[in-house]
């Protein structure tokens, strides 16, 4: 087993060298303002046989949670997606599913009573397919699925019950555990060419007082520990990051040994604060308009070269009790498009049957990916520029209230910029992949980061239904005897009619008795 921990400081945080002390056992941090990357990298056969199993059948597959509640995405670690947990996966063999992978997935989300959660039964009926770019160059898996995952105690005592019985040391992996519980994000990483899983945990924020911990050097010789205490600032060319500070191999060096390197990467921070808000027009009806509001201030151009070029776009990952309408969002007319400051809709996957009520969805949602209008520059104009979305509300079982909630995550919001022709992208020791969006540009692509602003990244969005109530007229008992009424009554008026017109045309066709010749009387 492998373990990296990061430490990433910001440009004003202060630090001096007693705050970082290493012995030939352990590393000590004391009072450290900066952002934690724990990353822990181990084989299959360091893994419980349930999960193992599962992960020999697969090519890739890709976990990713994102709190609901907000946080400041620092660089090296600028990428976002919308709250809940997203999956990301391609079977081994394509012509086979894994039953098991949907078995782990109710385990890990073990979702609340009453909450909206479509259950997966198999990754081929459950899971969508996202659109690819490019088979050559894709990034992204085969299959995608998300659920809201409010918090992790679920994920939690699975690991504490069933990973941290294959090792020796329980108490230190019940730590580890319980530490994602307040983690604002948390990537699970296989393939099948490195056969290891790598699960990466992210705190974008200090605990009160900083971060003041010691860690120790492993028990075994196959283990390793490595720590970084690093800051990052723009590097020299617009695609670089550049990253300095201090680095050791808990048990093997010395002393901190400084370091600066430079890498390119796809995921850029901004210069500049660039905040957006996710509102829905009250009252949201049947027909909801989401609306994603941000000061102009937050639309400069990004800090890419000259010569890239780039555009706004928006990335929404819809539950199956809300869609939207792709020959609406898709269409070309710009009257439409300049009413709801959209340029055009680039991708889109998932459920996109107008009519189904969600009860016959078998399928998790849908995802979106539209780009967006920008305003002119105009210095005197202090108001808010804001895109708003038409979509759509399925038809939900009915409840004793009348009304049922629909959980709504926030998009993201991402300037894309292209790159200069030849340059790499692969070697960044902090990159992000698969995210859902990334997948849907280039490989040579930069992507900048806009902060969601508010206490809660989920809108909930009351629904009218049909209400049941015990004693009254509509209990269900009730409306499934009077639809029976209703279709035998109209079978049986249907007949009558058919009985009718036949009648009719049956009498008309009948031939009429010719009359009697008059002749006229002759004088």
């Amino acid at each position: 087993m492998k373990r990296r921990i990061t430490y990433i400081q910001r440009d004003n945080a202060p630090f001096e060298p007693q705050q970082a002390v290493l012995t030939s056992k352990s590393l000590s941090v004391r009072d450290l303002d900066a952002a934690r990357e724990d990353r822990i990298t181990v084989g299959l056969n360091e893994l419980p046989q349930e999960l193992r199993a599962i992960l020999e059948q697969s090519h890739e597959l890709h976990l990713r949670w994102a709190s609901e509640q907000p946080y400041e995405a620092v660089a090296p670690f600028a990428s976002r997606v919308s709250p809940g947990l997203h999956v990301h996966y391609t079977p081994l063999n394509t012509d086979t599913s894994s039953e098991a992978l949907c078995s782990l997935l109710r385990t890990i989300v073990g979702p609340a009573e009453g909450a909206q959660y479509k259950d997966c039964s198999k990754p081929e009926d459950s899971f969508i397919t996202p659109p690819l770019l490019s088979t050559r160059f894709a990034s992204s898996a085969s299959l995608q699925y998300h659920t809201r995952l409010e918090l992790l105690q679920p994920l939690n005592k699975w690991i504490r019950d069933s990973v941290c019985a294959q090792g020796k040391d329980a108490s230190e992996c019940h730590a580890r555990a319980d530490s994602l519980l307040s983690a604002d994000s948390v990537d699970i990483d296989y393939d099948s060419i490195s056969h290891a899983l790598t699960v990466s945990s992210l705190w974008t924020s200090p605990p009160s007082g900083g971060w003041t911990e010691q860690l120790d050097k492993p028990v075994s010789s196959a283990n390793q520990l490595e720590i970084g205490i690093l800051g990052a600032e723009p590097g020299l060319e617009p695609e670089e990051i550049k990253m300095g500070g201090l680095l050791a191999v808990v048990g093997e060096d010395k002393k901190l040994k400084p370091t600066m390197f430079s890498f390119p990467s796809r995921h850029q921070p901004l210069l500049e604060p660039a905040t957006y808000t996710v509102s829905f027009a009250s009252p949201t009806g049947l027909h909801p308009t989401m609306s994603i509001s941000m000061p102009r201030s937050s639309l400069r151009r990004p800090p890419a070269p000259s010569d890239s070029t780039c555009a706004l776009h928006t990335y929404l990952t819809l539950p199956s009790t809300i869609f939207g309408d792709q020959y609406q969002l898709g269409t070309t007319d710009i009257l439409f498009l300049e009413s709801h400051n959209l340029v055009a809709l680039r991708a889109l996957s998932g459920e996109m049957d107008l009519e189904a009520p969600d009860w016959v969805v078998d399928r998790w949602g849908s995802t979106w990916l539209l780009e967006l209008a920008t305003p002119l520059e105009d210095p005197s104009d202090s108001s808010n520029w804001t895109v708003t979305v038409p979509l759509h509300l399925r038809y939900l079982p009915p409840s004793e209230t009348g009304y049922r909630t629909a959980h709504v995550p926030w998009p993201v919001v991402f300037w894309a910029c292209t790159s200069e022709e030849g340059t790499k992208m692969g070697v960044n020791p902090f990159d992000r992949t698969n995210l859902g969006w990334d997948g849907l540009f280039g490989p040579r692509t930069m992507f900048y980061q806009l902060q969601p602003n508010s206490e809660h990244l989920l809108e909930d969005i009351e629904v009218p239904v049909l209400r049941l109530e015990d004693g009254g007229l509509f209990r269900s008992k009730n409306i499934e005897l009077g639809t029976c009424l209703v279709i035998t009554l109209g079978f049986f008026w249907v007949l009558w009619r058919l009985a009718r017109v036949a009648w009719s045309s049956g009498t008309a066709s009948k031939p009429s008795k010719p009359s009697k010749p008059v002749h006229d009387k002759k004088e």
